[in-house]
């Protein structure tokens, strides 16, 4: 049976700038929202959309996202013909390689996408937070008969500089384009959403099968534009965050809790799908105290939340005080514990009377290209000792002890890395 558009979802990569909270999982297998994960958001597109035959390309600690998928019951794509695919690297005859780039991974994987003859490929990032149709993304590519159609959006012209830049003619035609330009002459980003033609696409990875780390931003698309083929853009004007850093991931979490947020996660219209554990209503204790915050199923609120987003089966303990934080599954948060300004993974347990946020902003002695901000961060399963202070912009990744601490603090700026020890 041959489909008309199926979508390849690239979810790989590792999310470095994520530090702390990638060290275990693929980026778009973190938790957002207090109930999803990134790539929830890309699948429910999909689904929304109506297209039903999803391949997602994983690589980097694969686990918890391939657990999260499944069969894709959560968005109806466990399906016989289509539905969702898992698609590894994996060795072939004679010759055996990760997946180098965005387009090499595509490459890869072309018998995948030959056994549904499609009209149309989808590329997608399996990292960003938005809602497309990606049906009328399609229909403009066939109104154009472009060869490929790219998703772009304005950005603040300061910002432009650190995106793939578009120039278009007054028919949404690319003219040209600029990779991460100092003095940008459009300010319509690349959102690394793509609609090829299928025989397009595959003329090209074969053409450009030999290039090292093949990439859809820098070669297929100027390779594409050089022998004049037809490439548009398509104009997206919603709310689109891409949550590759510490901070916008913050940020993203944080809007949701805004009177009338700009990103609804409770339009009916256009439902996110997950595949969440079952766990009872969250429940806040008559001495507990919730304001404009997100609180998981499962929860229990004996302390005071506030501007916060809590994912499922947190516990707040009496007298525990949580304010601008982005709280994962499962974490525990005892009694008296303050925590300001924090993200704190998944299973982690923050002992009694200790105080996160403290003090002022001190560079990271980590890595400041990671760690840039007052957030600070504790990893998945870490445990932090009762009474202990930690600074801002500071790191904890494991189980850690009170003679980890000197004096019982962790400066802004430090961290603590119990896996292979403090270096």
């Amino acid at each position: 049976m041959k489909k008309q558009m199926i979508a390849m979802l690239l979810a790989g990569g590792q999310g470095s700038r994520l530090g702390a909270l990638t060290q275990g999982m693929a980026k778009p297998a973190v938790a957002f929202g207090g109930k999803y994960r990134i790539i929830d958001f890309p699948l429910s597109n999909c689904v929304n959309s109506g297209v039903d035959t999803v391949g997602v390309l994983t690589q980097y600690r694969p686990l918890q996202l391939n657990t999260h998928i499944g069969i894709g019951i959560p968005w109806d794509l466990d399906k016989q013909f289509g539905g969702v695919t898992i698609l590894p690297p994996y060795e072939k005859t004679g010759d055996s390689e990760w997946y180098t780039g965005t387009a090499n991974a595509i490459y890869q994987n072309l018998e995948f996408m030959e056994q549904y003859d499609p009209d149309y490929v989808l590329i997608l990032s399996g990292d960003h937070i938005y809602k497309m149709d990606y049906e009328d993304m399609l229909r403009c590519h066939m109104e154009n008969q472009a060869e490929a159609t790219i998703a772009v959006m304005p950005v603040p012209w300061e910002e432009a500089p650190r995106y793939g830049i578009m120039i278009t003619d007054g028919e949404g035609r690319i003219t040209d384009f600029e990779e991460k330009p100092k003095n940008p002459r459009s300010n319509l980003a690349s959102m690394g959403i793509y609609i090829f033609n299928y025989a397009t696409l595959k003329q090209e990875l074969q053409e450009l099968a030999h290039v090292p780390g093949c990439d859809f931003g820098m070669h297929v698309i100027p390779h594409i534009h050089r022998r004049q083929g037809r490439l548009f853009s398509y104009e997206f004007g919603s709310y689109w965050k891409d949550v590759g850093t510490l901070s916008t991931y913050w940020e993203a979490n944080m809007e949701l809790t805004d009177l009338v947020p700009e990103f609804n996660l409770y339009e009916e219209f256009w439902q996110i799908y997950t595949a969440a554990e079952a766990y009872p209503p969250a429940f806040v204790a008559a001495e507990g105290k919730v304001e404009t915050s997100i609180v998981g199923d499962g929860s229990l609120i004996q302390g005071s939340v506030k501007h916060s987003v809590l994912g499922a089966n947190v516990k707040v303990a009496p007298g525990a005080k949580v304010r601008d934080c982005v709280i994962m599954n499962g974490v525990v948060i005892e009694e008296g514990a303050v925590v300001r300004k924090a993200i704190i993974a998944e299973n982690a347990v923050i002992g009694a009377g200790v105080r996160i946020g403290e003090g002022v902003f001190a560079p990271s002695r980590l890595d400041p290209k990671v760690y840039n901000s007052e957030i600070t961060v504790i990893g998945a399963g870490s445990v932090i000792p009762a009474g202990v202070q930690i600074g801002r912009n500071a790191a904890v990744m494991g189980p850690t002890e009170p003679g980890d601490y000197p004096g019982g603090v962790l400066e802004s700026g430090d961290y603590i890395i119990k896996k292979g020890g403090r270096s």
